[in-house]
C-alpha cells in the first residue's frame, strides 16, 4: 500500500513539473533571466573598457593598493549588477508575467555564488573563511528561503543563564559570524589604508607614520565598539563606568600608555627615522628598522633585533649617528720608529688613505674634511700617530673601512721603508766593577 502511495505521489509530482515546464510563464521568466544576464554583461564590458580603474590589473606589474582594489572590484561588477537587476526583475515578473519563481531562483543562485566567490578570493584567514563558509553560507541560504526567522526563535530559546546574563545559541552564532566579519573588514581596511597612506610621497616619512598609526588605532576602536554593539552591550552603560575603568587602566597600563605617547612624540619631533644608526646609553647600537607606537626595533650588525621601548628615547639620552648628516669622521692609530722621516710619512699616509674608494677626498671636498695625518704623542718605543678621515655612513658591517685602511697603511709603510716599532728596553750598566 505504501509503495502505491509513493508511486502515485511521484507520478503527481512529475505531472506538476511537466505542467510547469509547459506553461508560457516559465519560458517568459527564462527569457527575462537571459535578457538580464545579457544586459548586465554588456554594461559590465562597457564599464571595464572605458573606465581603466576597473580593468584587470596586470599580474606582475607593481601597482598601488588602490589600483589593485579597483581591479578586484571590477571583477565583481557583473555579478553584483546582475543581482541588482534580478531583484527588480522579480517584481516585474510578478506583475507582468504572473509568476516569479524562476527569476527568484536565479537571484538566489547568483547571491550564493557571489558569496562563495567572495570567501574564496578575498578571505585569506583560514578561521574567518571557515566561519563564513560553514555558518554564513547556511544562514544566507535559510534567509533567502524565508525560514530563518523561525530558526532564530528556536535558537533564542536555547539559552543558559549565568547570574544576570543570558547566553543564547543565537547570540553565540551572531557574535561568531558578525565578529569574524568585523575582524576581516578591520584587517583588510587597516592594511589597505596604511599602505595607501605610506605611498603618499607628498607627505614626509614621519607624517605618514603618524597618520598610519592613528588610522590603525581608529580602526581598532571602531571595530571594538561595533563588536560590543553586536554582543548586545549597552554603550551608554559602558560610558558610565568608563571613567573609573580609565583610571584603573591608567595605573595598570601606565608603561604601555607612556610608550604609546612617546611613539607619537618621536614621530612628530623627528628625532628618529628609519635607517638611522642609534647608540643607546648602555652601549648597544643598531639601525632603526621599524617604528611602532610601542617600541622601536634596532637591527645590529650581527643580525639581532633589539626591541627598545619608546619611552627610553624620550626619558634617556642616546646618540643618533646619522640623523641629519650621513658623513662621519673616524681615525686610525699607528706608530712609527723614532728615526723615521715623519714629514715624508705624513704625506704618504694622506695619499694612501685618500685612495680608498669610500674615503671622502679630492679638491671638491672642504679642506677640513680631507684625510689628515698628525702626531698624537711620543711613546716608549716610537712616535704614536693617527690619521683622520671622513666617510659616508657607519664604519662597520659591509661599510667597514677602518680595517682596510690599517692594511693599506701597513703596506705603504713597508713599501717605503718605514718600520713599525715594537716594545724594547735598553739596559745600561753604570758601574762595571760591581758586576765583576
Amino acid at each position: 500500500m505504501d509503495f502505491e502511495n509513493y508511486k502515485q505521489a511521484s507520478i503527481d509530482l512529475a505531472e506538476q513539473i511537466l505542467a510547469v515546464f509547459l506553461q508560457t510563464q516559465t519560458y517568459a521568466q527564462l527569457a527575462l533571466v537571459l535578457v538580464v544576464f545579457g544586459i548586465t554583461f554588456f554594461i559590465t564590458t562597457y564599464i571595464r573598457k572605458f573606465v581603466p580603474l576597473f580593468a584587470d590589473a596586470p599580474a606582475n606589474a607593481p601597482l598601488k593598493p588602490l589600483r589593485r582594489l579597483t581591479g578586484k572590484l571590477g571583477v565583481l561588477i557583473f555579478p553584483l549588477l546582475t543581482i541588482l537587476v534580478l531583484s527588480f526583475s522579480v517584481e516585474l515578473s510578478a506583475q507582468f508575467i504572473g509568476a516569479f519563481w524562476l527569476v527568484r531562483t536565479a537571484l538566489f543562485v547568483a547571491m550564493m555564488l557571489v558569496f562563495r566567490s567572495l570567501i574564496r578570493d578575498y578571505v585569506k584567514n583560514d578561521f574567518i573563511a571557515f566561519v563564513f563558509r560553514w555558518i554564513g553560507q547556511p544562514l544566507l541560504f535559510l534567509h533567502l528561503l524565508n525560514v530563518l526567522e523561525p530558526i532564530i526563535a528556536i535558537l533564542e530559546d536555547m539559552k543558559i543563564s549565568v547570574g544576570n546574563i543570558d547566553i543564547s545559541a543565537y547570540g553565540v552564532v551572531r557574535v561568531a559570524l558578525f565578529g569574524s566579519l568585523l575582524f576581516w573588514l578591520g584587517r583588510v581596511s587597516n592594511s589597505t589604508g596604511q599602505e595607501i597612506i605610506r605611498r603618499q610621497e607628498k607627505l614626509d616619512f614621519r607624517t605618514r607614520e603618524v597618520a598610519a598609526k592613528l588610522f590603525e588605532v581608529a580602526i581598532f576602536v571602531l571595530i571594538f565598539l561595533l563588536l560590543l554593539q553586536v554582543m548586545g552591550v549597552n554603550l551608554t552603560a559602558l560610558a558610565v563606568f568608563g571613567g573609573a575603568l580609565g583610571v584603573g587602566l591608567g595605573f595598570g597600563l601606565q608603561a604601555i600608555a607612556s610608550n604609546f605617547i612617546s611613539g607619537i612624540i618621536i614621530l612628530l619631533d623627528r628625532s628618529i627615522s628609519l635607517d638611522d644608526y642609534i647608540e643607546l646609553e648602555d652601549g648597544r647600537t643598531g639601525f632603526v628598522r621599524e617604528l611602532t607606537l610601542r617600541s622601536t626595533t634596532l637591527e645590529t650588525y650581527d643580525g639581532k633585533d633589539i626591541m627598545v621601548p619608546n619611552e627610553k628615547f624620550v626619558t634617556e639620552s642616546f646618540t643618533n649617528w646619522t640623523h641629519k648628516n650621513k658623513k662621519q669622521r673616524y681615525r686610525v692609530d699607528f706608530s712609527v720608529a723614532y728615526d723615521s722621516d715623519i714629514r715624508q710619512l705624513v704625506e704618504i699616509i694622506k695619499e694612501t688613505v685618500a685612495s680608498h674608494a669610500q674615503v671622502l677626498s679630492g679638491e671638491s671636498i672642504p679642506f677640513e674634511e680631507r684625510p689628515d695625518c698628525e702626531i698624537d704623542s711620543f711613546g716608549d718605543s716610537g712616535v704614536n700617530m693617527f690619521v683622520e678621515f671622513w666617510m659616508m655612513g657607519i664604519d662597520d658591517g659591509k661599510n667597514r673601512v677602518g680595517g682596510d685602511l690599517l692594511l693599506m697603511i701597513f703596506e705603504a709603510m713597508r713599501d717605503n721603508g718605514f718600520q713599525i716599532p715594537f716594545p724594547q728596553r735598553e739596559v745600561r750598566v753604570l758601574n762595571e766593577s760591581m758586576g765583576k
